[in-house]
């Protein structure tokens, strides 16, 4: 028994990479799902695609996990259409610059920090109270194992890295109690 058919899957920064890689995998697994990314008309192609090929329900939103009003907005969309996932995929990420600390770019940081810790923590806050109210649901933090063995001029990406680690770790503790899983791939 295939106990991923007919699930709804989330998973942001589904427009290339890691996030596509996972939106094929659950499609051929045969989940319907949420593709949300900030170039949106990547996400559309790759929708097309996967609805033809496996035959799921796909939609797509153009979505910046940055903007915590976006991302608000976009729960209450897929809430109020009768779409929570049953997975969250905590994908999009960024690893921007490569300097010394010393020598780093704020801009850089900044980007880094927004999209890898807050966009998480905005999409998480969204989606997670739904999850908990039905009860059930499984949330994948896309993490690194650079967040454990950090690498010359990658200081800031590998704290936020690290920081996925904490916040899945801290997330798991926070839904003892629910039937809610949290993992993360590193």
């Amino acid at each position: 028994m295939n106990r991923l058919a007919g699930k709804r899957v989330l998973i942001t920064g589904a427009s290339a990479g890691i996030g596509e890689a996972c939106a094929n995998a659950f499609a051929e697994s045969g989940a319907d799902l949420l593709l949300s990314a900030r170039r949106v008309e990547r996400v559309e192609e790759l929708a097309a695609r996967l609805s033809g090929d496996h035959g799921v329900q796909v939609h797509t939103a153009r979505l910046d996990v940055t903007d915590s009003t976006a991302v608000t907005a976009y729960v209450e969309e897929i809430t109020n259409a009768n779409l929570v996932p049953d997975i969250l995929i905590n994908n999009a990420g960024k690893a921007v610059g490569l300097d010394l600390l010393h020598e780093g770019s704020l801009d850089d940081w900044e980007d880094m920090i927004d999209t890898n810790i807050k966009g998480l923590l905005y999409v998480s806050r969204a989606v997670i109270p739904h999850m908990v109210t039905r009860n059930s649901g499984h949330v994948i933090n896309i993490g690194s194992i650079a967040g454990r063995w950090v690498y010359p001029k990658g200081a800031v990406y590998n704290a936020t890295k690290f920081a996925v680690w904490a916040l899945n770790e801290g997330m798991n503790i926070d839904l003892v109690g629910t039937k809610i899983r949290v993992s993360s791939v590193d």
